[in-house]
């Protein structure tokens, strides 16, 4: 597939010659989440925004579980950009796929980054439980109009800190997806299939760092066990205040200002 294919999928800020930083939507984004950033971000790196499968642009389907197919097909598609080695950033799912990156290609990252992402259930009991839950979301995404299945995504609690208007806006937003191809994603990518991917830190000699808003209680939690499980040489914690689950689209240039500074100090080897 040549470049111009690949800009379908693929959304590039900054010059090449930077240091290459790739940046990972969660479930219902676009490549397009990260634009907010670009203004200062695509100063000091070279941005690589993609569409996940299911999401924007890209319509692969992916077989169950799909983590290790969906993390071949990025490392693929940044490696016909002439890109081998990377920052890595993701978000929500798109930080859940990140790890699966670190765990199968850790040789490419320079450093990982996630944002509000989990590394994995612990046991089988939680598993099945998130089965369940998983699979009667994708019922009312299968059954229900595009936007009444938004209307219930966002009253979840990880969604309490967006006012009625930003619900209404990402609904709106959001509305233009195809929901058989979400659905794909959405159950391959479960994170009851998902690997428990804390020890994959054990593996990566490059920095590992961890984004979350101390109002999101639930992933302050989930960052600070792992945290405590190994140590902080392992994993840097970075909190940030008055944020909620989504630090980078209702908060950008305190999200920006923070990964500058943290990752403009690594260079590449």
């Amino acid at each position: 597939m040549g470049e111009t294919a690949l800009m379908v999928l693929i959304r590039r800020f900054g010059q090449p010659n930077l240091p290459a930083l790739v940046m990972l939507h969660g479930f219902l984004g676009s490549k397009d989440d990260w634009s907010i950033l670009m203004p200062r971000i695509s100063q000091h790196f070279h941005c690589i925004c993609i569409d996940l499968p299911g999401h924007g642009a890209n319509t692969l389907a992916l077989a169950s579980p799909g983590f290790a197919q969906v993390a071949a097909h990025i490392v693929a598609k940044v490696g016909e950009l002439g890109v081998n080695q990377f920052h890595l950033l993701g978000y929500s799912l798109g930080g859940r796929i990140a790890l699966h990156i670190a765990q199968d290609f850790p040789d490419s990252l320079l450093s990982l980054t996630l944002e509000s992402a989990h590394p994995g259930l612990t046991d089988d009991t939680q598993r099945d439980a998130r089965a369940k839950s998983d699979l009667l979301w994708s019922k009312k995404l299968q059954q229900l109009s595009i936007s009444a299945f938004l209307s219930l995504w966002y009253q979840q609690a990880v969604f309490n800190d967006l006012s009625k208007a930003q619900k209404q806006q990402l609904i709106t937003l959001r509305s233009n997806n195809d929901p058989q191809r979400l659905n794909n994603c959405y159950l391959t990518t479960s994170l009851s299939l998902q690997q428990n991917c804390k020890a994959v830190l054990n593996q990566l000699s490059c920095p590992c760092f961890y984004l979350y808003g101390e109002d999101d209680s639930k992933f302050a939690q989930v960052a600070k066990d792992w945290q405590a499980e190994y140590g902080n040489a392992k994993l840097t914690l970075q909190p940030l205040a008055a944020a909620g689950h989504n630090i980078h689209s209702l908060h950008p240039r305190l999200f920006s200002d923070t990964l500058l500074a943290l990752l403009t100090p690594i260079t590449p080897a």
